[in-house]
């Protein structure tokens, strides 16, 4: 039986120990770490800044939950394109370029706030454009990731990625409220600006080593295609996206109303909003550090379950709480399950792509992520403004309890034989120089099957036909001769000549695997049969 590509590997007793802290020893991981953390401080800072903002130039729940809407819309409406760059392009400079982005945007609304031009819809779209230098940058790095750390690391990278994300919860809104007190809004924006260029210098010196490849780089639109293809026939990543989708849609309410949650409470105020997301941030980095441990009693299906009930417990406080020192005991537990869930959610999704296409995976299942956020912030809004804020979180709760209870049959475990180590093949031989781009290339593959595994064999290839279509063909047939018992013949279409090559590039442990168990079926005296024919032209007239 093979092992899932995310069961953990038999351990031999001499092998280092990976601990939580472990991929920190990676120069090349620490570097990107500590950009990481710099980059999402900038991210909540601009966020805190740009919500605070907004209460003051128009304080109703619907136009400062629009806030969370604009900075998460972006990766929703361009993260496939995103995504489809950062597998095409080189991704240290194409991660390098985010950042100078981000630095623009926040130049640019330092001048405005200095003009005194500043209006709630401006302040929309300028957190729109910050919204898309996230865009850019989240399926590059989760791409990096991985391609810097050991397998047996990654699982502690993610966690470390989520305390990154969590820690700047903590570094980013307090560095935010202590400014915006004591100096003013752009202020914050300057010092955005500032961390963004240093994050830029420091992926500059990187010096990443890229290995030379023999086929030409896809196209854009092409990559688009296939990215979009490998998901839509991955089952596990159906279930990852509907629940990752479903979760965020919920849970965003807590962080689209806390402002005004913040300030409703006694005593509240812009210091009881950086408390609170402090205590977000602290939760997640206190639940991060466990994870390891955590993953050795609990499955991802029972993390992602467990999680979604600690977050709607949470919530629930938050929603009743009289005052922040009620609230922030809440928003503490919705730091743990909010990374436990997340976590859980992400290392699915990474396991479930291969290399080649991870960065368009990834940015699919961001796209669902930010999607659903940017959906709830907007729905939680209005649902705050037609009733109230209490009101809109206790509804918000119930709903994760029925999103729990709906999906509990949905599983994001690895399937059986879904071993995505890569295992390319010889591409077959040429007879003469080949034009890359000629085509479409239609490969034929006969099969003689004994009648007592034909039951087995249309099995195996209806988990051929999703394989083939992951990697990439345009169509996939099978066919049963009509005058010889037994006889198949499976036909698929390449777009080119490239990119029917790319495809033993693409190969991993369970496509051969498959092939295998293909090839055992088959009865002939000889392999199945294989031909390669390429379009011709010809004239209609």
């Amino acid at each position: 039986m093979t092992t899932p590509s995310d069961a953990p590997p038999p351990q031999a007793d001499a092998a280092p120990r990976v601990t939580a802290w472990s991929p920190l020893a990676l120069p090349v991981f620490r570097m990107l770490w500590v950009v990481w953390v710099t980059a999402n401080a900038c991210m909540w800072m601009n966020d805190v800044a740009a919500a605070w903002l907004m209460t003051q130039l128009a304080g109703t729940p619907g136009w400062v939950a629009l806030v969370q809407t604009a900075s998460t819309l972006p990766v929703f409406l361009l993260g496939l394109a995103s995504g489809a760059l950062a597998d095409i392009v080189d991704r240290r400079r194409y991660l390098m370029v985010t950042q100078v982005w981000v630095a623009a945007v926040a130049t640019l609304v330092c001048l405005v706030l200095l003009a005194g031009a500043m209006t709630p819809p401006l302040l929309l779209a300028l957190t729109f454009l910050n919204g898309i230098g996230l865009a850019m940058r989240w399926p590059v790095f989760a791409a990096l990731v991985p391609e810097v750390v050991p397998k047996a690391q990654l699982s502690p990278a993610l966690a470390l990625n989520g305390i990154a994300m969590n820690a700047s919860r903590i570094i980013g809104p307090v560095a935010a409220g202590a400014i915006i007190a004591g100096a003013g809004t752009v202020w914050v924006f300057v010092l955005n600006a500032v961390l963004s260029v240093g994050a830029a210098l420091a992926i500059w010196r990187w010096k990443r080593e890229v290995q030379a490849k023999a086929l030409p780089a896809e196209r854009f639109v092409g990559a688009i295609r296939v990215g979009l293809q490998y998901v839509r026939q991955s089952q596990r990543m159906h279930v990852v996206l509907l629940r990752v989708a479903l979760f965020f849609m919920q849970s965003t309410a807590l962080l689209a109303l806390l402002p005004l949650v913040a300030q409703g409470l006694e005593g509240g105020g812009a210091g009881s909003f950086t408390l609170l997301l402090a205590c977000m941030g602290a939760g997640a980095v206190l639940a991060a550090a466990q994870m390891q441990g955590l993953r050795r009693w609990l499955s991802y299906d029972q993390m992602l379950r467990w999680g979604s009930l600690l977050q709607v417990a949470a919530m629930s406080t938050v929603a009743l709480a009289p005052t922040v020192w009620v609230a922030a005991p809440g928003m503490l537990v919705a730091g743990m399950a909010w990374i436990s869930v997340a976590n859980s959610l992400t290392l699915s999704a990474q396991f479930a792509l291969p290399d080649w296409v991870r960065a368009r995976g990834m940015s699919i299942y961001q796209m669902a992520l930010m999607g659903g956020a940017a959906v709830g912030a907007a729905l939680w809004g209005q649902v705050a403004h037609w009733t109230s804020l209490r009101s809109a979180l206790l509804l918000s709760a119930a709903t994760g309890l029925a999103i729990v209870l709906a999906t509990r049959r949905l599983s994001i475990e690895a399937r059986e034989g879904e071993d995505l180590t890569p295992a390319p093949l010889a591409p077959p031989p040429l007879a003469g120089p080949r034009d890359p781009h000629e085509g479409p290339v239609l490969v034929s593959i006969e099969y003689l099957i004994d009648p007592a595994d034909e039951a087995a064999f249309r099995a195996v290839m209806r988990d051929t036909r999703r394989a083939r279509l992951r990697q990439g063909v345009l169509s996939w047939w099978l066919f049963r001769d009509a005058a010889q018992p037994g006889r198949y013949v499976e036909y698929f279409v390449d777009e080119s000549w490239v990119e029917h090559l790319r495809r033993f590039d693409r190969m991993t442990a369970a496509d051969l695997a498959l092939r295998e168990r293909r090839n055992a079926l088959h009865r002939g005296p000889t392999p199945p049969v294989v031909t390669r024919s390429l379009a011709e032209a010809v004239d209609t007239d």
